[in-house]
C-alpha cells in the first residue's frame, strides 16, 4: 500500500538537500549491496533493491524530485490520489503519466496509462545467463580454470546486428519518427492527460526493415553454442557465484551483452571439513602414541607435514597448524588447520597384549580381574573418544 512507503531520502540514506553526486554514490552503494546477483534467492534483498531503484529514479530526475519535494509520494504515485482531484486534489495539467510510471515499472505501463516515456528502441542490455560448476575441495582452495558449454544469442555476422539483408538499409518509422513509441493525449475533467504506447507500425523498433536478413530473419541476432573458460578464484566456497561480464545474451539496438552468472558447488572432502578459511581434521593415534608422545605425519591440503605429539596428550586435544588452511578469497594470507587428536581403542587383543595391559593397569592401582577385568579401563578411554 502507498501509505507504507518510506521517504525516498530515507531509503537512500541522504539528506533532502543532497547533491546529484551524493545521490549517485548512495544509490551505487545500496544497489551493489542488494543486487539479486549478490543475494540469489533473498526476497528481502530483492524488495530493498527495487525500493532503492524506485527512490533513485525519482530523486535523480529534477522534475520528479521537485514534484516529490512539494507533494511527497502523491506527486509521483497515483495510489496517493485524492478522489476526483487526481494527485492530492491539485490540477495535473499536461503531465505525461507514462513518463512517471515508466521509471517505476520498466516501461511496462501502469493503470492503463501505457508507460515508458523514453525511447523504446534505445540500447538495451542483453539477458543474463546462469550456469553451475562442481569442483573439488582442493580446486576451491587453490583456484582453477574450468570450461562450460552454453547456448547464447550473439549479433548476426551477416548483417552486423542490423537485421537488414546486406546491401540494404532500414527506414526510420514515419509514425514514431524512430522513437519506438507514440504519444497519446486525452482531454479529461482533470486536464489533458498524456501517455505513451508502443508504435504499432514498427513494433517499438523505430525502424522499418524492407528486406530482412536471411541469416537471422531480421532479428539481428542468432543462437550459437559457445565454450567459455571460467577462472575460479582461490578460496571460493560452496554456494558462491562468479559473474562474467558480457558473456550473456547479446544486447539489442547496440546495447551491451548480458552477464553469465556461474554458481559453484564444492564436493565434500573425505578427510577435511571447512569453516570459512579454517580447515578441520581429526587424526587418530594409539594409546601408546598419546601416552609416550610420537612424531606424526598430518595430512593437509598442501600435503603431509610432520608434527611432534607431546607425551600425555589426551583424546580430544586440538592443535593448530598455522597457514595450512584456505586462502582468503581475492585477498592475502591463509587460514589455519586445526587438528583434533582421537585415541583409538583396540577392539581385539592377543593374550600377550591382554597380559601386558593387566600388568599396566595394576601399576596404575586399578582392580584387575581375569577376562573382563579390563572393562573399566577400556570404558574410561572410550568415553574420552
Amino acid at each position: 500500500m502507498a501509505e507504507q512507503k518510506r521517504d525516498y531520502y530515507e531509503v537512500l540514506g541522504v539528506s533532502k538537500g543532497a547533491s546529484d553526486d551524493d545521490l549517485k554514490r548512495a544509490y551505487r552503494k545500496l544497489a551493489k549491496k542488494y543486487h539479486p546477483d549478490v543475494n540469489p534467492g533473498d526476497k528481502d534483498a530483492e524488495a530493498k533493491f527495487k525500493e532503492v531503484n524506485e527512490a533513485y529514479s525519482v530523486l535523480s530526475d529534477k522534475e520528479k524530485r521537485a514534484r516529490y519535494d512539494q507533494f511527497g509520494h502523491a506527486g509521483v504515485d497515483p495510489s496517493y490520489g485524492g478522489g476526483a482531484g487526481g494527485f492530492g486534489g491539485f490540477d495535473m495539467g499536461d503531465i505525461d503519466l507514462g513518463d512517471i510510471f515508466g521509471s517505476f515499472f520498466g516501461g511496462g505501463g501502469f493503470g492503463g496509462f501505457g508507460g515508458g516515456g523514453g525511447r523504446r528502441n534505445g540500447p538495451q542490455k542483453g539477458e543474463s545467463l546462469r550456469a553451475s560448476l562442481t569442483i573439488t575441495f582442493e580446486e576451491a582452495a587453490f583456484g582453477c580454470e574450468k570450461e562450460i558449454s552454453l547456448n547464447r544469442t550473439e549479433p548476426c555476422d551477416a548483417c552486423q546486428g542490423s537485421g537488414c539483408e546486406p546491401g540494404t538499409t532500414a527506414d526510420t518509422c514515419p509514425d514514431c519518427r524512430g522513437t519506438g513509441t507514440v504519444r497519446i493525449q486525452q482531454r479529461t475533467p482533470l486536464g489533458v492527460m498524456a501517455s505513451t504506447a508502443t508504435c504499432s507500425k514498427c513494433r517499438g523498433t523505430g525502424k522499418i526493415i524492407h528486406t530482412p536478413c536471411k541469416a537471422c530473419g531480421g532479428t539481428g541476432s542468432v543462437k550459437k553454442s559457445k565454450r567459455i573458460t571460467v577462472t575460479i578464484p582461490a578460496g571460493i566456497d560452496d554456494g558462491q557465484a562468479i559473474s562474467l561480464r558480457g558473456q550473456g545474451n547479446a544486447g539489442k539496438n547496440g546495447g551491451p551483452a548480458g552477464d553469465l552468472i556461474v554458481s559453484v558447488r564444492v564436493k565434500p572432502h573425505p578427510q577435511f571439513q571447512r569453516e570459512g578459511t579454517t580447515v578441520l581434521y581429526e587424526h587418530k593415534v594409539t594409546f601408546y602414541q598419546a601416552a609416550m608422545g610420537a612424531e606424526l605425519e598430518i595430512p593437509t591440503i598442501d600435503g603431509k607435514v610432520k608434527y611432534t605429539l607431546p607425551a600425555g596428550t589426551q583424546s580430544g586435544t586440538t592443535f593448530r597448524l598455522r597457514g595450512k588452511g584456505i586462502p582468503e578469497l581475492r585477498g592475502r594470507g591463509r587460514g589455519d588447520q586445526y587438528v583434533t587428536v582421537r585415541i583409538q581403542v583396540p577392539t581385539s587383543l592377543s593374550s600377550e597384549q591382554k597380559e601386558a595391559l593387566r600388568a599396566y593397569a595394576q601399576t596404575m592401582g586399578e582392580d584387575v580381574q581375569e577376562e573382563g577385568g579390563l572393562k573399566g579401563f577400556f570404558d574410561k578411554h572410550k568415553k574420552k573418544k
